[in-house]
């Protein structure tokens, strides 16, 4: 039985199944409904990337750990839709940053429109669903507003980059943890604590959300080199085009003193919107030793994240989770 079928997630548990379905339709007229405005333009500009699909990653980890206490919880649902808004605005501005012209296989809004379009769409995305969160208490607009000034501090450290004498990797690593793994830990620790577990699961949610995003985030960094754009729903080497450091660029820079790589170095330091250079770029680049060493740290997040799971107890939600951690690890394959 698959829940989530962009990712590839088996569900063995016939109720399990049934109840996260149903669970992600709701949040599905969630976020139309709170995408809607009074200005059809707005409407349209606001359920591009909606209606253009998505892995739903982060409202499924909410269900899912939902399933620790009461899964029909009035929260559960908004708070799912609420981090899912967060997550659609932060691509809208992304999009801008990164001049990117395609997202889930469509024309990015920036693209459609214009960067200014973008970005008030995606600060209206931040509106609805800081007007949601509003309904769920002062708890969860707290852990909701910690978890976004990390997101926000991990994109500017991206731009400021490693201070002198700082490890790139272990750098770009906080970077991730911050823009990726900090909402990721709030989709855990929302489901946990909307449905009313106990507090040793919320925190063990959030710490497996917090890990598997950055396994998430990593996957993604292989894919940007290795998928064409049927597998990624956007245009590869995107970020290798704009000059960021991914992780398999980072690993290869940190190996070019010993290795004879002068050829790539001396792509990846040019002009890459040439279209010759970039796709040599790329082909260089998924044959490089750097792409698997990117893999293996997927894999190995995953792992941790994994591991994050071990006081839960048996039973289908902790095999779909772990579940997770393998679709994680199978999307970098």
């Amino acid at each position: 039985m698959t829940v989530v079928g962009p990712f590839g997630l088996s569900v063995r548990d016939q109720v399990l199944d049934t109840d996260i379905r149903a669970g992600l339709a709701d949040i599905e007229e969630g976020l139309l409904e709170a995408t809607k405005s009074d200005v059809p333009f707005i409407t349209e500009a606001a359920q591009h990337l909606v209606r253009a699909g998505g892995k739903r990653f982060r409202p499924l980890l909410v269900l899912l750990a939902a399933q620790f206490g009461d899964p029909h919880a009035p929260g559960v649902v908004p708070s799912a839709v609420v981090v899912e808004l967060t997550h659609l605005a932060t691509l809208y501005h992304d999009d801008v940053m990164d001049e990117a012209a395609v997202r889930r296989g469509v024309p990015s809004v920036n693209a459609r429109w214009d960067n200014s379009v973008a970005v008030l769409t995606g600060d209206f995305l931040f509106a609805r669903a800081s007007h949601i969160l509003a309904d769920l208490g002062p708890e969860a607009v707290r852990i909701q507003a910690e978890a976004f000034e990390r997101l926000v501090t991990g994109q500017i450290l991206e731009t400021a980059g490693p201070q002198a004498g700082r490890d790139p990797i272990d750098h770009y690593l906080d970077v991730l943890a911050g823009k990726t793994g900090s909402l990721m830990a709030v989709a855990g620790r929302f489901g946990a604590m909307m449905s009313g577990a106990d507090e040793s699961v919320i925190d063990t949610m959030t710490q497996f959300g917090e890990r598997i995003g950055v396994a998430f985030q990593l996957a993604d960094d292989v894919l940007d080199i290795a998928s064409d754009s049927r597998e990624s729903g956007k245009t590869p080497g995107t970020d290798l085009r704009e000059g960021v450091a991914t992780l398999p660029v980072l690993h290869l820079r940190a190996r070019c003193a010993s290795t004879d790589d002068h050829r790539l170095i001396e792509l990846l330091d040019s002009d890459l919107s040439d279209e010759l250079r970039h796709a040599e770029a790329l082909r260089l680049l998924r044959a490089h030793p750097a792409l698997e060493q990117a893999r293996r740290d997927t894999i190995r997040y995953a792992d941790a994240a994994r591991s994050a799971l071990a006081p839960l107890p048996p039973g289908p939600v902790k095999q779909a989770l772990e579940g997770l951690c393998d679709a994680v690890v199978f999307r970098a394959g």
